[in-house]
């Protein structure tokens, strides 16, 4: 690339990254020259992709899996952005994939899950980037843990990255069936909630790992305010040499992209402000007043922590937790409350009288 060339690039990609939604798309991985070109020219065709992505180096879980074309992809990138005029990102793990990746002119650079949890790993990559000009995405660790997340932002910001995004792409989780990760939006809303100058996008094919479900998780994603979407798109998705189950192809994100609801964080209408500042004026007296009955329930379960301490009685009665749950399902099961929200609010309730009660029982 010329100088000027190299210019007007960056400045493109500094104009895609501050455009919401940002829209990300591309294979899961590099496969072949053809491939990539093919799916790259197919997306640019729809006009509503903003980078281009492909795995060039991919992590398995097990080896004998499909572990990425390695650096010999990166040329072809490097085509697909001359072919369409796209920004190009692709996923770096170690100190010589940042190398490799920038030696051919990959604009954006994004740090994977199974990265993230190691902050060796994050280090290696965040020393690769000193001194570096290049926007950095970072996806969430593979378990649910924000400190990890918030460190590795941290440590890529200690390098002198000043552009840095998230992404969330769900979570591992024990028991988990609908998803392939489970997306536990709580924490990812807490993660934007910390760190609000951050761009967070959604990433809904890690998250579904099936495709009939990607247009759900990925209007939800945008419901909740999140400013982009990154999506694999493949020629051939049935065929393709890793995570098949997830991509669609370009044509299909093209029609996915436009059925969803692209709603805005706010209204200029006065009349929508005065109303919604009355639900909200609700919403915090029933909070008072949750607050207040949550203390007196709290009083209640410190007297029946001295009960139990008078008659030398365990905290924990299984028989007593399981009837306190069935008695809310049938309740909420009326209040079209579901098991889930009654599980996790009785499950962080009890825990708190458990403690209460403990204090007693340790005085």
């Amino acid at each position: 690339m010329q100088a000027t060339d190299t210019n007007n690039m960056k400045e493109l990609v500094q104009s895609k990254w501050n455009k919401r939604p940002l829209i990300i798309s591309g294979p899961c991985s590099a496969e072949t020259e053809a491939q990539v070109l093919e799916t790259a020219q197919r997306l640019a065709n729809t006009g509503k992709v903003d980078l281009l992505r492909a795995g060039i180096w991919k992590p398995r879980t097990r080896p004998g899996s499909f572990e990425g074309i390695g650096t010999k992809g990166l040329p072809w990138m490097q085509q697909a952005k001359r072919v369409t005029g796209l920004p190009v990102t692709v996923e770096v793990a170690t100190g010589k994939q940042v190398e490799d990746a920038l030696h051919f002119d990959v604009d954006v650079l994004w740090i994977g899950a199974r990265t993230t949890v190691n902050p060796f790993s994050v280090q290696e990559v965040a020393d690769a980037l000193r001194g570096v000009d290049v926007p950095v995405l970072i996806k969430n660790p593979i378990n649910p843990d924000l400190e990890l997340w918030t460190g590795a932002v941290e440590r890529v910001a200690k390098a002198g990255i000043k552009q840095i995004g998230l992404i969330h792409r769900g979570f591992s989780a024990y028991g988990n069936t609908e998803y392939r990760n489970a997306p536990m939006w709580h924490l990812a809303i807490e993660m934007k909630r910390r760190n609000p100058g951050l761009m967070m996008i959604n990433d809904p094919s890690h998250i579904c790992g099936r495709r009939d479900i990607l247009m759900e998780v990925a209007q939800k994603a945008i419901d909740l305010d999140f400013d982009g979407l990154i999506i694999e798109s493949h020629i051939d998705p049935d065929n393709a040499w890793s995570d098949a189950k997830q991509q669609i192809t370009p044509e299909k994100l093209a029609e996915m992209l436009s059925e969803i609801v692209w709603r805005k964080e706010d209204s200029n209408s006065e009349e929508f402000h005065a109303a919604l500042e009355k639900l909200r004026q609700q919403i915090n007296h029933l909070d008072d007043e949750l607050m207040q009955i949550l203390g007196q329930r709290m009083k209640i379960a410190e007297k029946i922590g001295e009960y139990k301490k008078n008659n030398n009685i365990t905290i924990l009665q299984t028989n007593r937790w399981n009837e306190i749950l069935e008695r809310a399902f049938k309740k909420g099961d009326k209040l079209n409350l579901s098991k889930e929200f009654i599980t996790k609010y009785f499950d962080a309730v009890h825990m708190e009288s458990i403690n209460h009660q403990n204090k007693i029982m340790n005085a």
